[in-house]
């Protein structure tokens, strides 16, 4: 991925929480591991958006990424996006969580929306994934 210094809802850019970076899973005696990072995103178009909110996963070989910065940086694949778990879109919650988690998604997801493309407190971005060569 690439840190994009503009908005382009285009581009599917992600803002990510850099202190949510964590392995998830690395099975002994494999030299590569899952690694996540919290994420949120606009999707649809420019006139009717919607605000996700989930993560952003894949595996990385050796060595192991020191922060975020550098897993997303070799976070080459974009085929499948982010794992979506809350989409608002300013009249309906969307998610497969429990009540907890949707208030605290919505916590998230109403301001980011109503101040739609701004960055939400606590995330960098935007990150996009990098065209095909």
């Amino acid at each position: 991925m690439i840190r994009e210094t503009k908005f382009l809802i285009s581009r599917k850019p992600y803002a990510v929480d850099l202190s949510s970076f964590r392995r998830t899973e690395r099975q002994p005696g494999n030299t590569w591991a899952w690694y996540t990072v919290n994420a949120v995103w606009f999707r649809g178009r420019k006139t009717e958006p919607v605000a996700c909110i989930g993560d952003l996963h894949t595996l990385i070989d050796d060595p192991e990424p020191a922060d975020a910065r550098q897993f997303l940086e070799r976070y080459t694949d974009g085929r499948y996006g982010g794992d979506c778990h809350g989409r608002w879109d300013g009249t309906s919650y969307w998610g497969n969580v429990t009540l907890e988690q949707q208030e605290q998604h919505l916590a998230i997801l109403r301001p980011m929306l109503a101040n739609y493309p701004a960055l939400p407190d606590g995330y960098d971005g935007w990150w996009t994934f990098q065209p095909p060569r």
